[in-house]
């Protein structure tokens, strides 16, 4: 009778910590699914000072390089774009355009010394830079929660809660144009 007993506290002891271990892992997964949302948050964040700096920029270029409006246009409308994105991938997707864009508004920049000299544009061109340093950083931060949150999603056992909760895979922040990853080439 003894051994009934033993039996039947080691099969409670053992569905109990089945049980335990189940809210557990559930409970991390969505206290790293919230760390996501936080990041992407402070992501949102910078991404709005960013987008609030862009007219200024834009207005203060207009003054000086009218006939450039093709690229003028360019940033505007990748500006709208963004404002426009319903999902996390078609934002992430159009994040990526308007950085591309501004690169090519500071070229413009470049073959204009009296713009380059204007306090204003500088101004704004340095509070642009710390808001994409922020951005970059955020970005990290963001791709680090995302990386360890689809690792446990993906890694057993704790696949199965992620199954069964139909957890799904999150999207990183990834440069989309290859020539970006290419290295810089210095010429003097």
């Amino acid at each position: 009778m003894t051994w009934l007993w033993i039996l039947i506290a080691v099969v409670v002891a053992i569905v109990v910590i089945i049980v335990i271990w189940y809210i557990v892992a559930y409970n991390n997964f969505i206290k790293m699914k919230n760390s996501i949302e936080e990041a992407f948050a402070t992501i949102d964040v910078y991404l709005k000072k960013r987008f609030d700096l862009i007219p200024n920029l834009v207005e203060t270029v207009k003054g000086y390089a009218a006939h450039e409006k093709g690229t003028l246009e360019q940033v505007t409308a990748a500006r709208t774009n963004v404002a426009n994105s319903t999902t996390t991938e078609e934002r992430l997707q159009n994040e990526n355009i308007l950085t591309g864009t501004l690169r090519s508004l500071f070229a413009v920049a470049e073959a204009y010394p009296d713009l380059k000299a204007n306090t204003n544009f500088l101004d704004l061109q340095n509070q642009l830079n710390m808001v994409e340093t922020d951005i970059a950083n955020a970005r990290k931060y963001y791709n680090a929660n995302v990386r360890m949150f689809n690792t446990k999603l993906e890694t057993f056992p704790t696949n199965l809660i992620a199954r069964k909760f139909k957890f799904t895979k999150q999207p990183m922040f990834e440069v989309e144009n290859q020539q970006e990853r290419e290295n810089v080439k210095v010429q003097f």
